[in-house]
């Protein structure tokens, strides 16, 4: 069987990183990138105002790749109109990456490599999502130009083409989500894999926000951030696997209910509200 993989990204269509992966990933099948024409970095699982927007596609040209769109959208809006058919037949795997610092701690709920894998589950289509680490672990899962200077992208699209091909080659019944983090380092530095909790910080996170006064304008204001030091991360979370050279693998549940006995308070008042 031949399968067919979307392809996508939150960095926009003229990330190195989507070129590579895309690529490495015609190796397993027939490859088609739909990526956004911008960057939506952080966008989540975010499709945006469905009843306001007027989606634009556009076919562009990538190398070695056969087929290549841009959509003025982020990532998960990319994997949804696949999955609709926009795109052709029906897509085996989707494909999300390479981005450019690791998606790991709390930068997994806000990360638009990790939301298009997301989308991709809930409409029954597994998802693999490769991030890399930059210098200095970047911010909350984002590295901007200094910090990928150096990046290692093809250690990166090497992990994920093994990744993929064991995938490929025993495709689960139920539908997941692999969310990859690769160091960045050449593959012989590597000091190899762990399967990895996902941590509740990343490496390095946003410390404060603070609101500065726009001069002229009254009540407005500008937020200055700044950034906190390498945070202490419990050894089995996937930050600290990638902190110490390995590769991280998490697989990511989806959303479901947590029963919680202890707040029976709040069924009690919607009871009362309920029954008058």
């Amino acid at each position: 069987m031949c399968v067919r993989i979307l392809v996508t990204n939150d960095d926009g269509i003229d990330s190195v990183g989507l070129h590579l992966l895309a690529r490495a990933m015609c190796n397993h099948g027939d490859v088609v990138v739909v990526a956004p024409d911008r960057e939506y970095s952080g966008s989540s699982s975010s499709v945006g105002a469905l009843h306001l927007m007027r989606p634009e596609v556009h076919l562009v040209t990538m190398s070695d790749v056969p087929e290549t769109w841009t959509l003025n959208g982020p990532p998960a809006l990319c994997v949804m109109f696949a999955r609709l058919g926009a795109f052709g037949p029906k897509f085996d795997l989707v494909v999300s990456g390479i981005n450019p610092g690791a998606n790991v701690g709390r930068a997994v709920y806000h990360s638009g490599t990790v939301g298009a894998c997301l989308t991709a589950r809930i409409g029954g289509i597994s998802g693999v999502a490769v991030s890399q680490a930059v210098t200095g672990f970047g911010v909350e899962g984002q590295g901007w130009d200094e910090m990928i200077a150096d990046q290692q992208w093809d250690s990166a699209a090497a992990v994920a083409e093994v990744v993929v091909g064991a995938l490929v080659a025993d495709m689960p019944a139920e539908p997941v989500v692999v969310n990859v983090n690769v160091p960045n380092l050449p593959l012989d530095r590597i000091a190899g894999w762990s399967e990895a909790e996902v941590g509740l910080v990343p490496p390095r996170a946003v410390s404060t926000a603070v609101l500065e006064p726009i001069v002229g304008h009254e009540d407005a204001y500008n937020v200055r951030m700044a950034w906190g030091e390498e945070a202490d991360l419990p050894p089995d979370s996937d930050g600290a696997v990638i902190r110490d050279d390995r590769i991280a693998v998490t697989y990511l549940s989806r959303l479901v209910a947590d029963r919680r006995p202890d707040l029976w308070s709040t069924e009690a008042a919607l009871d009362k509200f309920v029954k008058g």
